[in-house]
């Protein structure tokens, strides 16, 4: 078999051409959601012209919209994707993407949602390291302390409001007390878009989260990393926040949610 015949039976092989149907597809995201041909080919690596002939074929079939000169996901796509979620509950969707956050980077992976002055772990995947920090599902923390509560209260102003109006418990020696200082560090999370603290809430342990959101752009939750400070070091930690921010990217995306600001 000739070098050409060989190509041409591995591109008309379906599974071949699934994965780059995919590929394309997974170069859109929130952060980018209009690519140019350019973009879509560099993310992908694959030829220019082949490219063109997939994204052809994408936009005909629905899968891709054409803006001018660039293309953003298709409007039907949406069609297919809101009875892929119906009737499950946000923890069950957002489960697996904790787990693949766990394996990732070996330390557990929870989710946190906001209740009253607290922040409650409803989602987790448990690390396989013998050494641990202590978590487990229904555990309540003061939202003040740790890097959770300061994801929760940078994107929930009437909370913050309502957690300053008591005094700031000291649970290690890093937590914060002061209100102004509270108040300053949140300010930077809403900026940073995700936070790190180290010890705030355990002596020892480490962690970073990011915000989730929902359709109306409201806050849905944490998607926090957490360990021992000794396997989590500040560096590891801000090596993590690129793989932190994709997982809290892919949760807003699969439960029909948007960022902030986003049309």
């Amino acid at each position: 078999m000739s070098a050409s015949d060989a190509s041409a039976k591995a591109n008309g092989n379906p599974l071949l051409v699934l994965g780059k149907i995919t590929s394309i597809l997974d170069a859109f995201s929130l952060s980018k959601p209009v690519l140019q041909l350019a973009d879509i080919r560099e993310f992908t690596g694959m030829p220019t012209s082949t490219v063109q002939r997939l994204v052809t074929n994408l936009t005909s079939q629905g899968f891709l919209d054409r803006e001018g000169d660039a293309y953003r996901i298709g409007m039907r796509m949406a069609y297919w994707a809101a009875p892929a979620t119906r009737g499950m509950e946000v923890v069950d969707i957002l489960s697996p993407l904790l787990k693949t956050l766990r394996d990732t980077t070996g330390e557990t992976a929870c989710f946190f949602k906001a209740e009253q002055h607290y922040r409650v772990c409803v989602a987790m995947a448990d690390t396989h390291h013998a050494l641990r920090r202590e978590m487990h599902l229904g555990k309540i923390v003061p939202l003040h302390a740790g890097s959770a509560g300061r994801v929760l209260l940078a994107w929930s102003p009437e909370l913050m409001e309502a957690v300053l109006r008591d005094p700031l418990e000291s649970i290690t020696d890093y937590t914060i007390t002061s209100s102004e200082e509270l108040e300053a560090a949140v300010k930077k999370t809403h900026a940073d878009g995700f936070a790190i603290t180290v010890g705030e809430r355990e002596d020892g342990a480490s962690g970073l989260s990011a915000p989730v959101f929902d359709s109306a752009a409201g806050l849905v939750g944490a998607v926090t990393i957490s360990g021992p400070t000794l396997r989590m070091p500040l560096e590891t930690c801000e090596a993590w926040v690129e793989p932190l921010l994709a997982t809290a990217e892919h949760m807003t995306r699969l439960i029909g949610g948007r960022f902030p600001g986003e049309s």
